[in-house]
């Protein structure tokens, strides 16, 4: 339907026709109406009624606790700053311990390379900018070149890795230079690779890019005896002509300028073969180095931020099988794993109102600082700490004290205490090829727990998979008795080298230490005969001969570490106020890693209170209020339809909903006793609503909520989006 002119007479609201354009209403007019409108919501009308007499000091406690709820949010959103700097620190420090044993290997490389190219012939800088090449020898024109394969199924692995490793060349004094797969591409072709590369090694770039220029630059008293380091991270995707053109080229500069290649590859190292002519793979001389697998990283990641938390979060059994999953899921990316982490500890400071004392682990006093921080708070939220479910279930194996800063002391205690037990596991496990990551999810699993507790007459050691619920029912594998199992079979040497790190593990527990080193001098002791490797056939014999005379030293160990295993074993789910520390709501992080856009828009129309916290729609309570937003009531008012929506009823609701507020506002100001008189809020016109009407059903067709009338039916309107 189309604007009304000035001179028509309004169209009724019982006689309103289907619309496809949106109606602009004037700036000046709706200003006016929602300030007056504003005016009008703010003089509160005196009455000797003490209801209203009440309302003054009502509405200052609110004021109040929305202040106090306003701080505690900036001390969450601080203790999520802190937390994940510490998290991210922690991650950046092993990625790149891990890579450092690669990166090693490549500046030996480089180094060895550079001798070799320097033992054939040193030039002089006349020697350099001569155009013609000094030696036709074949060898001498093959450029060194090491292939990294980084066994990555995606890039974005890669990009942190080969930036330090750029890093770490240049801070050993080689010259870098830096080749992307769109520089190598046919869209440029080798002139623009070459101005690439003169670009980053040359303060002044000639119009025309040639390898002379490189040459001179070379010459230089600061840039000469340091090879050129061209780092290209993924092969892959670069286009083979450009590249076999480009090893072409700089072929027949090798021994006056030592340029050397570091090529990224991801999948195989068939890879250069598939891609370069063979021409050009003759110009190479290669050398293969490899990177360590994404399960070696992922092993590291999980130990330093999971199973020794570096900032006090962590997370529960079911959000650690979802990240799991969604590490598989997305081909094994270190990536999609950190980024997926860093959403859960997002949500677990937005959604926990007392996530904020998470922070006192990285305080060194941390008791005093969650005294501190316990002792301001209300006395809501204090009661509201004691009143999480793990302080309230009454099988608890620790009960809760009546003083919080103890009950997170003895919760951190505990974790440190889990943590070093878990690494112990792991340590044993892991000659058996078990991952730290499935041991980790099984460990922090509460119903294995209770069902270890259930069953305490029977040793883990002797779990099996016969007495174990079959895998579909969603047991799964085993992996804390396959760990104690592999302690079974393992060689002397092995075991003694397992104890020597058990008591690196265990150095804050005493008790348990002393054990660990009482076998330690027994494994020194034993004889050589002891010391060889025990198989199945012969740890059954030799069960049998000490039937009646001494334990042997694998069953000690498998003995102790299943004793520590069920003493200090307990998950963080099991303990009191671990809410405050442990992220556990696993559908909020998958909805956000799956992404809802359209559900997330319909919640934020029709909980737009929530987030806009006005005064007016707290008093309405459930009521729509007419001072919402347009689109936000219209979102409100389709929660009554169904499929489809008419139009006509829709309509009429919204106008209801806007004369009813102007109505209000007119009857507040007749009853006011000011003696200024305000002036009256001007009814808004029929053309007015209707544009407004319009605009909100656009936008809710532009957000995706609705799509608009057909012509087989031009009064209704369809939802796609259902449910709160």
């Amino acid at each position: 339907m189309a604007a009304p002119s000035q001179e028509a007479p309004l169209t009724a609201a019982n006689n309103i026709q289907p619309f496809f354009v949106l109606h602009k209403a004037a700036a000046g007019a709706s200003l006016t109406t929602s300030r007056a409108r504003r005016r009008v919501d703010i003089s509160q009308p005196s009455s000797p009624n003490t209801k209203s007499a009440k309302r003054p000091r009502d509405e200052d406690e609110d004021e109040d606790d929305e202040g106090d709820m306003e701080l505690y949010e900036q001390l969450r959103l601080e203790a999520f700053h802190r937390t994940w700097s510490k998290i991210q620190s922690t991650i950046n420090e092993v990625l790149r311990g891990i890579n450092l044993k690669l990166f090693d290997q490549v500046l030996r490389w480089v180094q060895e390379s550079f001798s070799t190219v320097r033992s054939v012939m040193r030039p002089c800088p006349a020697e350099i900018q001569q155009p013609y090449p000094l030696l036709t020898d074949v060898i001498c024109r093959k450029i060194p070149t090491a292939f990294v394969l980084t066994k990555n199924a995606e890039f974005v692995d890669d990009v942190t890795t080969f930036r330090d490793l750029s890093d770490h060349l240049e801070s050993n004094g080689c010259h870098l230079a830096k080749l992307s797969s769109t520089e190598l591409s046919g869209k440029h072709g080798v002139a623009g690779c070459l101005r690439s590369l003169l670009r980053q090694l040359l303060s002044d770039v000639p119009d025309v890019a040639d390898v002379s220029a490189l040459a001179s630059w070379y010459c230089g008293a600061k840039n000469y005896d340091q090879p050129i380091i061209i780092v290209i991270d993924d092969l892959e995707q670069c286009s083979g002509d450009v590249l076999g053109e480009l090893v072409m080229t700089l072929s027949e500069w090798v021994i006056k300028i030592p340029i050397f290649f570091v090529m990224g590859i991801a999948t195989t190292l068939d890879a250069p073969r598939k891609l370069l002519s063979s021409e050009a793979l003759q110009q190479l001389y290669p050398c293969q180095l490899t990177m360590g697998s994404p399960s070696e990283r992922m092993n590291a990641l999980v130990e330093a931020i999971l199973v020794k938390p570096c900032a006090g979060f962590c997370i529960s059994h079911e959000v650690a099988v979802f990240l799991k999953n969604y590490f598989f899921r997305h081909d094994g990316t270190i990536t999609s794993f950190i980024s997926a982490l860093k959403l859960a500890c997002s949500k677990h400071f937005s959604v926990e109102p007392l996530s904020f004392l998470c922070m006192g682990t990285l305080e060194e006093d941390c008791e005093n600082f969650w005294r501190d921080k316990f002792g301001a708070l209300p006395q809501a939220m204090q009661k509201q700490a004691f009143g999480l479910p793990s302080c309230t279930r009454e099988n608890n194996s620790i009960k809760p004290g009546n003083n919080l800063v103890e009950g997170l002391s003895a919760l951190m205690k505990l974790q440190r205490d889990w943590s070093s037990v878990l690494s112990c596991l792991y340590e044993a496990g892991r000659h058996g090829k078990v991952q730290l990551l499935d041991v980790f999810c099984e460990a922090i699993n509460p119903d294995l727990h209770t069902q270890k507790d259930s069953n305490v007459e029977l040793p883990m050691s002797k779990v099996t998979n016969g007495n174990l619920p079959s895998r579909n029912s969603g047991a799964g594998r085993r992996f804390l008795p396959q760990a104690l199992d592999t302690v079974r079979y393992m060689p002397m040497e092995t075991l003694f080298h397992v104890l020597k790190v058990w008591s690196i593990h265990l150095e804050g527990m005493n008790e348990i230490n002393d054990k660990v080193k009482e076998l330690q001098s027994t494994t020194t002791s034993a004889t050589s005969a002891d010391c060889v490797r025990i198989t199945k056939d012969k740890w059954t014999r030799s069960t049998n001969r000490a039937a009646n005379g001494a334990v042997p030293l694998n069953e000690k160990a498998i003995m102790l570490l299943d004793d520590i295993t069920r003493n200090f074993l307990v998950p963080v789910e099991c303990l009191p106020f671990h809410e405050i520390i442990c992220f556990k709501n696993v559908g909020v992080l998958q909805s956000a890693l799956i992404g809802n856009p359209r559900r997330m828009v319909q919640l934020d129309l029709l909980k737009s209170q929530s987030r806009l916290k006005c005064s007016c729609c707290s008093r309405n309570g459930i009521a729509v209020s007419a001072s919402l937003h347009d689109t936000s009531i219209m979102c409100n008012l389709a929660q009554e339809y169904g499929d489809v929506i008419n139009l006509h009823d829709w309509y009429l609701s919204f106008d209801g909903i806007i004369n009813n507020a102007n109505s209000k506002g007119k009857r507040k100001l007749i009853g006011s006793p000011s003696k200024k008189k305000s002036k009256a809020t001007p009814q808004e016109s029929e053309a007015m609503i209707q544009a407004r009407f319009c605009r909100a059903v656009t936008e809710l067709q532009i957000t995706g909520l609705l799509r608009m009338p057909s012509k087989r039916r031009p009064d209704l309107v369809q939802r796609i989006a259902f449910g709160p």
